[in-house]
């Protein structure tokens, strides 16, 4: 059966991005996977990045980090988003390492029958995640019964490498590993690089980066630090679908719901075969998909499962042909950035909310 949309993976570009990014830290690399590693699929990529170089692979749920060992990726993980009453238990049977942000969590797992494997989070100036207020008290716990293996932060304004508050929170990290050294714990593993620092700071490698949107080939921020293109990155997904119907139609036409927008000329209009249902941004305007070599942009209100583009009076599409939604932009296809940029978002969010009534196309399988 052929769908009517598809998203597209390219798994040699993420494996080229793993040793653009490896090349430019000199140090291990832990590929973030989390959030169904960001759209591009969790099993498959995670499969992709274990092959193509990833020493470490990072999950925010420990269910994915399950998922991920239950289907065949031996790699080291890592799992940060584990509150209390979580079951640590599973993650050491499953050889999952967790990351401690409180002390009850420590507690928890300090209390079982295996020795868990942890990595401290400590807050440096996020004010998320991590020890703060609870650190002196955690310094005076008994770590007899857990493996330290890391400890980490992350940065707030790495995408704005000017920043001051990135110089204090390096600061802040150092004088906290400083504490956890004076109480004889020293963490063979130190991370607080995400994709933006470890593409900008090279400073702030320590012993591991953490990559999440640079190995899916899309920069950080495009206005602070330029476009993929410029990091060298290349994007890995495209996601397509079919026009649904083409028809002309006269100029003082009204299109879609609220009949927000009207023909201004005669015109071919396309239906296209997603909506906000599969992740399309409903408030999008200004972009559009590709075909035939030119882009078609979007008009009127996108609706729940299909979106309307005009093709203009001459397209020759047809029913049933494919265009490009986003892709890598070399061709001159919308990107991940201009549809962020049309729906007052980020690419983050772009790539991420593709739902799953979109199926994932691996091509070349390089796992």
């Amino acid at each position: 059966m052929e769908h009517r949309a598809q998203v597209r993976i390219d798994g040699a570009a993420i494996a080229f991005n793993i040793a653009l990014l490896k090349e430019m830290s000199s140090v291990d690399l832990l590929a973030v996977v989390k959030a169904d590693a960001y759209g591009h699929g969790l099993i498959e990529t995670g499969l992709i990045a274990q092959k193509n170089g990833a020493n470490w692979l990072g999950v925010a749920l420990l269910e994915e980090a399950i998922a991920l060992r239950t289907k065949g990726v031996q790699t080291p993980i890592l799992a940060w988003l584990l509150p209390p009453g979580s079951d640590f238990r599973a993650a050491c049977q499953h050889d999952i390492d967790v990351a401690v942000a409180c002390i009850a969590a420590f507690n928890e797992i300090s209390a079982l029958k295996s020795r868990a494997r942890i990595h401290i989070e400590l807050d440096t100036g996020m004010t998320r995640g991590g020890f703060l207020d609870e650190w002196s008290e955690f310094l005076t716990l008994d770590f007899s019964q857990v493996e330290v293996v890391g400890v980490f932060s992350h940065f707030a304004r790495a995408d704005e490498p000017s920043e001051k508050q990135n110089i204090d929170q390096l600061n802040r990290f150092n004088v906290m590993i400083s504490d956890l050294a004076a109480i004889g714990i020293h963490p063979p593993i130190q991370h607080i690089s995400n994709s933006a620092a470890t593409l900008k700071n090279h400073a702030a490698a320590f012993t591991m980066v953490r990559t999440g949107i640079a190995m899916y080939g899309l920069t950080p921020d495009i206005k602070t630090l330029g476009d993929s293109p410029s990091l060298g990155l290349k994007p890995a997904m495209q996601l397509r679908a079919k026009l649904h119907l083409v028809k002309k139609v006269t100029a003082g036409s009204p299109v879609g719901y609220g009949a927000t927008a009207i023909t201004q000329v005669d015109t071919t209009l396309g239906v296209v075969a997603m909506g906000y249902a599969d992740g399309i941004p409903r408030i999008a305007q200004g972009v559009g998909v590709f075909i035939n070599g030119a882009r078609a942009p979007i008009i009127g209100r996108v609706s729940m499962d299909q979106f309307v583009v005009d093709l203009g009076a001459e397209s020759t599409a047809q029913s049933g042909d494919w265009v490009v939604v986003f892709g890598d932009g070399f061709r001159g296809e919308y990107t991940a950035d201009d549809w962020a940029r049309a729906s007052s978002s980020i690419n983050y969010e772009i790539v991420t909310r593709i739902g799953p009534r979109v199926p994932r196309i691996y091509a070349p399988h390089v796992y």
